[in-house]
């Protein structure tokens, strides 16, 4: 699978669709780095706590429904 959002599936140069898709593709970027931290924090909080995080944290956005493992 093509991961560069740039080119079409078979590989060529799609610009029209990309200036399309930018703006959705750095919001989903950017709440990504978001979650990241935050379960970062979490970790950190939970560590100096004294506690040890033995399952995984499992988040859901609100707004989109979207979740994170």
């Amino acid at each position: 699978m093509n991961t560069d959002p740039r080119r079409n599936s078979e590989g060529y140069a799609d610009p029209t669709a990309y200036e399309g898709l930018k703006s959705i593709i750095q919001e989903e970027n950017a709440l990504d780095r978001e979650v990241n931290t935050l379960i970062k924090v979490l970790k950190f909080i939970i560590s100096r706590s004294g506690f040890e995080l033995i399952s995984r944290i499992e988040l859901r956005d609100v707004k989109t429904g979207r979740e994170y493992r």
